[in-house]
């Protein structure tokens, strides 16, 4: 999850590393040079701004830059902060597919290194266009722009997972139930669910949908985790594949439209970071959902479950990060209560309207 404010990997916005996050760059810059085709030192290491559940590093040498992503320090679950997953994923699909990915070069699992597991990947050149301040889409392209990133979903959506060597990535059968135990794990207390998360769980539960189809699910697909080509406003690379997994597409869709935020609607924190479609020249949330249908057929008619349970994953999530906070390990930008609160009362309103998207 990199739900905290983005930056673009290509700009290189970055800051000292953290306390907390240091580690032996000599050890590392040797690890590279055994495993990264190409590495020759000097190596300089800097942190991406922004909280991140994955820490992202900037690596520069003199001829080349790289970016790294490790697992934070701490206590972990061990379904979480999958870096091998990420790897793994981007691995097959750069190889495989014409999804557009960062080149992944190695993944290291031994902590003796930088003290986490971590992958290194290519440094791609662009922009990540999240907010208004950074919107460099002339107002003619703005069009272009939204419909490449729906062309780019349903590219990932078309591929087979099996013939890109991911057949065992995921289990798709009863995948929807499964996404709802699985956030409910992440914030019982004694078995029962937080009051807060009631409503909106009962819901889920009373409407659960049959999987639509099977695809690759990014599970996290949002225009602040695509880094663009501003030459031609392309999709350069699709970022932050720490949920992807096998499932029903649908969720990928219902996630993107409430990241995609309307006029005058109430915003929750990833649709916060969407806000540059807001600006003159983007097609409103319906007219990208069309655009979907015509790319990929796909049925859909109960979008507004999908869209609230990306909500309730959300909701899950930040408080399972904003609990690792309390507890001194995790990262300060969860620790606010109200954002849990925010993607709460959204799944909760679309929940209450079927049309809610639209």
């Amino acid at each position: 999850m990199n739900n905290c404010p983005p930056v673009s990997v290509a700009a290189a916005s970055t800051t000292d590393v953290r306390p907390g996050m240091e580690f032996d760059e000599r050890r590392l810059a040797e690890y590279l040079a055994a495993h990264v085709p190409g590495f020759a030192g000097p190596l300089s290491v800097r942190q991406f701004k922004g909280g991140q559940s994955n820490p992202t590093y900037l690596l520069a040498t003199p001829g080349r830059h790289y970016v790294l992503r490790r697992k934070p320090p701490g206590t972990l679950l061990a379904s979480a902060h999958a870096v091998d997953r990420e790897y793994r994923v981007i691995r097959a699909l750069g190889e495989g597919s014409e999804v557009p990915v960062p080149r992944a070069y190695a993944l290291c699992t031994d902590d003796a290194v930088i003290g986490t597991w971590f992958y290194v990947m290519e440094f791609v050149e662009g922009r990540i266009l999240w907010d208004p301040a950074l919107l460099e889409v002339e107002r003619g392209a703005r069009r272009a722009h939204a419909f490449a990133l729906v062309a780019t979903l349903a590219t990932l959506h078309r591929v087979d997972p099996v013939a890109v060597g991911l057949g065992d990535f995921g289990k798709p059968e009863g995948f929807n139930a499964r996404q709802l135990r699985r956030m409910r794990s992440l914030i019982a207390v004694d078995g029962a669910v937080p009051e807060p998360f009631a409503e909106l769980d009962g819901w889920l539960h009373a409407h659960l949908p049959p999987e639509s189809r099977i695809a690759i699910v990014h599970n996290d697909f949002r225009i602040g985790n695509m880094i663009v080509n501003m030459k031609v406003g392309s999709i350069a690379a699709i970022l932050d594949w720490e949920l992807a997994t096998i499932g029903d597409p649908l969720a990928d869709l219902g996630y993107f439209l409430t990241s995609y935020p309307g006029p005058g609607e109430p915003l929750v924190p990833t649709s916060a970071m969407g806000t540059a479609v807001l600006e003159p020249g983007y097609p409103g949330r319906a007219e990208v959902l069309d655009r979907y249908v015509d790319r990929t057929g796909a049925d859909v008619s109960r979008v507004n479950w999908y869209a609230a349970l990306a909500m309730y994953k959300l909701a899950a999530l930040y408080e399972y990060s904003r609990r690792r906070f309390e507890s001194g390990v995790g990262d300060p930008y969860y620790a606010d209560p109200g954002l849990v609160s925010s993607f709460l009362a959204a799944g909760e309103r679309l929940a209450a309207n079927d049309s809610a998207l639209t």
